[in-house]
C-alpha cells in the first residue's frame, strides 16, 4: 500500500480511555479474554493507520476505590487498591496487543519496575514517536483522582489531539438511554453544558482540565465493531465535547 492509498485519519495522536468494565464482556467480574482481544484488534487496526495511541483503562472490573470507601474502607487505601487494579488491566491489554504484533509499553504512575516502566514524560513521548502503544496505569498515582482525570492529564502531557472515550453507548445523552427510551443524544455539546447539566461523560475535574486546555472529548460506542477506526475516519455515531 502506498502513502496515497493509506486512509486519512482525523488525528495523529489520541488518548483512548475505556472503563475496566469494558473488559468484562458478559461476565460479572474480572477479565474476559475474548473481549480484551477484540478491543486489542480495534486498537491494532487504528495503529496500523499510523496513529500514535495512548491508553488509560479503569479498574472497576476488579476493584473500585469509591465502592470500597463506601463500605467502610479508608478512602486513600481503597483508591490505591483501585490503582493496582488498573495495572492488572493494563498488563492484560499489553499481552493482547503484543500477541497481535503491536509493540506496547505499560507505564505506571506507581513504581513497580518488575512489571511496568515508571512514568517519565519524555520517555513516554519517545515511545509514541517510535509507534509504540503507551498504556498509562495506576491513574495519576494519587488518591482522590479518577482514571478519567488521569487520562485527561496524560493526554495533555503527551500532546494528544483528542480523548476518545469508549463506552457502552454511542455518545452523550440528556439522560440514561439504558433506562429512558426518550433519551436524546447530543451530536456536539460544550464542556460548560456537560458540567452544568451534570452529564455522566467524565468527572468534573477531567472535564474542566480538558476545557482549560481545549482538548476535545469524543464519546463513542466501544461495542460497535470498527467504532474506534470509524471515529478517526470521521464516520460513525458519536458525541464531541468541545469549547
Amino acid at each position: 500500500m502506498t502513502d496515497s492509498d493509506t486512509p486519512k485519519t482525523t488525528f495523529q495522536r489520541v488518548m483512548l480511555k475505556i472503563s475496566g468494565e469494558a473488559l468484562m464482556g458478559d461476565t460479572a467480574y474480572g477479565l474476559h479474554p475474548p473481549t480484551v482481544e477484540r478491543i486489542a484488534r480495534e486498537v491494532k487496526v487504528v495503529h496500523d493507520l499510523g496513529v500514535e495511541i495512548c491508553m488509560v483503562i479503569g479498574g472497576g472490573n476488579i476493584f473500585r476505590g469509591l465502592q470500597g470507601s463506601a463500605q467502610g474502607m479508608e478512602r486513600t487505601t481503597a483508591d490505591y487498591m483501585g490503582m493496582l487494579a488498573t495495572v492488572m488491566n493494563a498488563l492484560a491489554m499489553q499481552s493482547a496487543l503484543e500477541k497481535l504484533g503491536v509493540f506496547c509499553r505499560v507505564i505506571s504512575a506507581i513504581r513497580m519496575d518488575e512489571v511496568a516502566e515508571p512514568y517519565i514524560r519524555r520517555r513516554a513521548v519517545r515511545h509514541l514517536e517510535k509507534k509504540r502503544v503507551c498504556i498509562f496505569a495506576a491513574g495519576t498515582g494519587n488518591p482522590y483522582f479518577t482514571t478519567d482525570t488521569a487520562a485527561t492529564l496524560r493526554a495533555n502531557e503527551m500532546a494528544c489531539e483528542a480523548i476518545l472515550k469508549g463506552t457502552k453507548v454511542d455518545g452523550v445523552y440528556d439522560k440514561d438511554p439504558m433506562t429512558n427510551t426518550d433519551a436524546v443524544r447530543y451530536d456536539r455539546i460544550s464542556y460548560d453544558d456537560v458540567l452544568a447539566k451534570h452529564l455522566k461523560v467524565m468527572d468534573a475535574s477531567a472535564i474542566a482540565l480538558a476545557r482549560d486546555n481545549s482538548l476535545p472529548i469524543i464519546v463513542f460506542s466501544l461495542d460497535e465493531p470498527g467504532g474506534f477506526r470509524g471515529i478517526l475516519a470521521g464516520e460513525g455515531t458519536y458525541t464531541i465535547v468541545h469549547a
